[in-house]
Protein backbone atom coordinates (compact mmCIF):
# COMPACT_ATOMS: atom_id res chain seq x y z
CA UNK A 1 0.00 0.00 0.00
CA UNK A 2 1.24 3.59 -0.98
CA UNK A 3 -0.24 6.56 0.81
CA UNK A 4 0.18 10.14 1.22
CA UNK A 5 -0.23 11.90 3.91
CA UNK A 6 -0.93 15.91 4.52
CA UNK A 7 0.05 17.30 7.26
CA UNK A 8 1.65 19.77 7.99
CA UNK A 9 3.01 19.84 11.94
CA UNK A 10 6.55 17.95 11.12
CA UNK A 11 6.61 16.00 14.29
CA UNK A 12 3.33 14.36 13.66
CA UNK A 13 4.14 13.35 9.78
CA UNK A 14 6.97 12.10 10.69
CA UNK A 15 5.81 10.01 13.20
CA UNK A 16 2.89 8.64 11.68
CA UNK A 17 5.18 7.31 8.33
CA UNK A 18 7.98 5.94 10.76
CA UNK A 19 4.87 3.94 12.07
CA UNK A 20 3.61 3.05 8.78
CA UNK A 21 7.06 2.06 7.32
CA UNK A 22 7.19 -0.94 10.06
CA UNK A 23 3.67 -2.15 8.72
CA UNK A 24 4.96 -2.30 5.40
CA UNK A 25 3.10 0.78 4.23
CA UNK A 26 4.59 3.14 1.87
CA UNK A 27 4.26 6.46 2.91
CA UNK A 28 4.78 10.25 1.11
CA UNK A 29 4.38 13.34 3.01
CA UNK A 30 3.34 16.80 1.88
CA UNK A 31 2.95 19.96 4.06
CA UNK A 32 1.08 21.74 1.95
CA UNK A 33 -1.65 21.56 -1.03
CA UNK A 34 0.73 22.70 -3.31
CA UNK A 35 3.50 19.95 -2.57
CA UNK A 36 0.38 17.21 -2.34
CA UNK A 37 -0.56 18.52 -6.03
CA UNK A 38 3.23 18.05 -7.21
CA UNK A 39 3.30 14.21 -5.64
CA UNK A 40 -0.42 13.09 -7.09
CA UNK A 41 0.96 14.19 -10.53
CA UNK A 42 3.78 12.21 -10.41
CA UNK A 43 2.23 9.43 -8.34
CA UNK A 44 -0.62 7.10 -8.03
CA UNK A 45 -1.70 6.54 -4.29
CA UNK A 46 -4.17 3.57 -2.50
CA UNK A 47 -5.04 6.37 -0.44
CA UNK A 48 -4.50 10.06 1.39
CA UNK A 49 -4.72 10.85 4.73
CA UNK A 50 -5.22 14.77 4.28
CA UNK A 51 -5.60 17.24 7.23
CA UNK A 52 -7.85 19.93 6.93
CA UNK A 53 -5.83 22.74 8.30
CA UNK A 54 -3.07 23.76 5.88
CA UNK A 55 -0.88 26.46 5.23
CA UNK A 56 -2.02 27.52 2.07
CA UNK A 57 -5.36 26.42 2.43
CA UNK A 58 -7.64 23.94 3.32
CA UNK A 59 -7.53 19.90 2.90
CA UNK A 60 -11.41 20.16 1.64
CA UNK A 61 -10.15 22.53 -1.19
CA UNK A 62 -7.40 19.58 -2.65
CA UNK A 63 -10.26 17.42 -2.07
CA UNK A 64 -13.12 19.04 -3.78
CA UNK A 65 -10.18 19.42 -6.58
CA UNK A 66 -9.53 16.08 -6.84
CA UNK A 67 -12.90 14.56 -7.38
CA UNK A 68 -14.16 17.71 -9.80
CA UNK A 69 -11.27 15.81 -12.25
CA UNK A 70 -12.74 12.34 -11.52
CA UNK A 71 -10.35 11.31 -8.97
CA UNK A 72 -11.47 8.61 -6.73
CA UNK A 73 -8.70 7.71 -4.72
CA UNK A 74 -10.06 6.88 -1.03
CA UNK A 75 -9.40 10.13 1.39
CA UNK A 76 -9.53 9.65 4.69
CA UNK A 77 -9.68 13.22 6.53
CA UNK A 78 -7.43 14.69 9.83
CA UNK A 79 -9.34 17.25 11.47
CA UNK A 80 -8.88 18.66 14.81
CA UNK A 81 -12.51 20.13 14.66
CA UNK A 82 -15.36 18.40 16.76
CA UNK A 83 -18.25 20.22 15.23
CA UNK A 84 -20.78 17.79 13.17
CA UNK A 85 -20.67 20.67 10.48
CA UNK A 86 -17.52 19.95 10.02
CA UNK A 87 -17.35 16.54 9.36
CA UNK A 88 -20.29 16.44 7.09
CA UNK A 89 -19.00 19.14 4.96
CA UNK A 90 -16.24 17.19 4.35
CA UNK A 91 -18.09 13.86 4.01
CA UNK A 92 -20.24 15.56 1.70
CA UNK A 93 -17.52 16.90 -0.40
CA UNK A 94 -16.39 13.07 -1.61
CA UNK A 95 -13.91 12.34 1.60
CA UNK A 96 -14.58 8.59 2.18
CA UNK A 97 -13.50 8.64 6.11
CA UNK A 98 -12.64 11.12 8.73
CA UNK A 99 -10.78 10.96 12.23
CA UNK A 100 -10.17 13.41 14.87
CA UNK A 101 -7.21 14.09 16.31
CA UNK A 102 -5.52 13.09 18.16
CA UNK A 103 -5.82 9.64 17.15
CA UNK A 104 -4.27 6.11 17.39
CA UNK A 105 -1.97 4.84 15.19
CA UNK A 106 -4.03 1.33 14.74
CA UNK A 107 -7.25 2.90 14.01
CA UNK A 108 -5.82 5.02 11.69
CA UNK A 109 -3.96 2.22 10.03
CA UNK A 110 -7.31 -0.09 10.40
CA UNK A 111 -9.23 2.43 8.54
CA UNK A 112 -6.76 3.20 5.76
CA UNK A 113 -6.97 -0.55 5.14
CA UNK A 114 -10.76 -0.96 4.85
CA UNK A 115 -10.89 2.26 2.76
CA UNK A 116 -8.45 0.19 0.63
CA UNK A 117 -9.62 -3.04 0.43
CA UNK A 118 -13.33 -1.40 0.23
CA UNK A 119 -11.91 0.36 -2.85
CA UNK A 120 -10.51 -3.22 -4.56
CA UNK A 121 -13.80 -4.42 -4.09
CA UNK A 122 -15.76 -2.26 -5.73
CA UNK A 123 -12.96 -2.67 -8.65
CA UNK A 124 -12.45 -6.69 -8.66
CA UNK A 125 -9.99 -7.85 -5.82
CA UNK A 126 -8.24 -10.31 -7.15
CA UNK A 127 -5.73 -10.45 -10.04
CA UNK A 128 -5.16 -13.65 -11.82
CA UNK A 129 -2.28 -14.84 -13.93
CA UNK A 130 -2.59 -18.60 -14.80
CA UNK A 131 -2.48 -20.43 -11.56
CA UNK A 132 -1.13 -17.10 -9.78
CA UNK A 133 -3.48 -15.12 -7.60
CA UNK A 134 -3.31 -12.03 -5.42
CA UNK A 135 -5.54 -10.30 -3.65
CA UNK A 136 -4.23 -6.27 -3.42
CA UNK A 137 -6.51 -5.87 0.00
CA UNK A 138 -5.21 -8.60 1.67
CA UNK A 139 -1.75 -8.38 0.35
CA UNK A 140 -1.78 -11.90 -0.23
CA UNK A 141 -1.07 -14.76 -2.96
CA UNK A 142 -1.59 -18.00 -3.93
CA UNK A 143 0.04 -20.16 -6.34
CA UNK A 144 -1.72 -23.46 -7.81
CA UNK A 145 -4.40 -23.06 -4.81
CA UNK A 146 -1.52 -22.83 -2.08
CA UNK A 147 -0.88 -20.42 -0.39
CA UNK A 148 2.74 -18.31 -0.55
CA UNK A 149 4.61 -16.63 2.38
CA UNK A 150 5.79 -13.58 0.98
CA UNK A 151 7.35 -10.36 2.99
CA UNK A 152 5.07 -7.01 2.63
CA UNK A 153 7.80 -5.75 0.70
CA UNK A 154 7.90 -9.02 -1.46
CA UNK A 155 3.81 -8.71 -2.01
CA UNK A 156 3.81 -5.45 -2.98
CA UNK A 157 6.09 -5.96 -5.86
CA UNK A 158 4.46 -8.75 -7.21
CA UNK A 159 0.98 -6.91 -7.26
CA UNK A 160 3.28 -4.20 -9.50
CA UNK A 161 4.61 -6.77 -11.94
CA UNK A 162 0.76 -8.54 -11.94
CA UNK A 163 -1.02 -5.32 -13.11
CA UNK A 164 1.25 -5.06 -16.23
CA UNK A 165 1.53 -9.06 -17.07
CA UNK A 166 3.91 -9.70 -19.94
CA UNK A 167 5.03 -5.91 -19.64
CA UNK A 168 8.99 -5.07 -18.67
CA UNK A 169 8.69 -2.65 -16.18
CA UNK A 170 12.14 -0.88 -15.42
CA UNK A 171 13.68 -1.25 -12.23
CA UNK A 172 13.34 2.36 -11.83
CA UNK A 173 9.24 1.75 -12.35
CA UNK A 174 9.36 -0.76 -9.64
CA UNK A 175 12.00 1.16 -6.89
CA UNK A 176 8.98 3.90 -7.30
CA UNK A 177 6.39 1.42 -6.19
CA UNK A 178 7.82 0.33 -3.36
CA UNK A 179 9.34 3.23 -1.94
CA UNK A 180 8.70 6.74 -0.57
CA UNK A 181 10.56 9.85 -1.82
CA UNK A 182 12.29 10.56 0.59
CA UNK A 183 13.97 6.89 1.09
CA UNK A 184 17.32 7.92 -0.15
CA UNK A 185 19.57 5.56 1.64
CA UNK A 186 17.80 2.32 -0.24
CA UNK A 187 19.50 1.95 -3.83
CA UNK A 188 18.26 0.45 -6.83
CA UNK A 189 19.61 -2.45 -6.17
CA UNK A 190 17.32 -3.68 -3.28
CA UNK A 191 14.82 -4.31 -6.19
CA UNK A 192 17.25 -7.21 -7.32
CA UNK A 193 17.14 -8.53 -4.16
CA UNK A 194 13.20 -8.62 -3.89
CA UNK A 195 12.92 -9.86 -7.68
CA UNK A 196 15.69 -12.77 -6.30
CA UNK A 197 13.21 -13.18 -3.46
CA UNK A 198 10.30 -13.59 -5.60
CA UNK A 199 11.97 -16.06 -7.91
CA UNK A 200 12.46 -18.33 -4.67
CA UNK A 201 8.97 -18.37 -4.17
CA UNK A 202 7.82 -18.99 -7.41
CA UNK A 203 10.61 -21.42 -8.31
CA UNK A 204 8.91 -24.83 -9.67
CA UNK A 205 5.58 -23.44 -10.65
CA UNK A 206 4.54 -22.38 -14.38
CA UNK A 207 5.14 -18.69 -13.03
CA UNK A 208 8.43 -16.68 -14.54
CA UNK A 209 10.05 -13.41 -13.90
CA UNK A 210 12.06 -12.74 -16.81
CA UNK A 211 14.90 -9.73 -17.49
CA UNK A 212 15.85 -7.92 -20.26
CA UNK A 213 18.79 -6.51 -19.82
CA UNK A 214 18.93 -2.26 -19.84
CA UNK A 215 14.71 -2.83 -19.92
CA UNK A 216 13.61 -4.04 -16.91
CA UNK A 217 11.64 -7.31 -15.44
CA UNK A 218 8.48 -9.01 -16.68
CA UNK A 219 6.26 -11.44 -15.03
CA UNK A 220 4.82 -14.60 -17.12
CA UNK A 221 2.92 -17.94 -17.38
CA UNK A 222 4.60 -20.40 -19.24
CA UNK A 223 0.95 -21.78 -20.02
Amino acid sequence: MRLLMVEDTTDLAETVSARFAKAGIVCDLAATIREAEDHISLQRYDALVLDINLPDGSGTDLLRVMRRRGDRTPVLMLTALVSVDSRVDALDLGADDYLVKPFDQRELEARLRALVRREATQKGDTIHLGPLAYSPSQMSATLDGGKLSLTRREAALLELLMRFPEQFLSKERLYDGLYAFDDADVGLNAIELYIARLRKRLSGSRIAIETQRGIGYRIVSLG
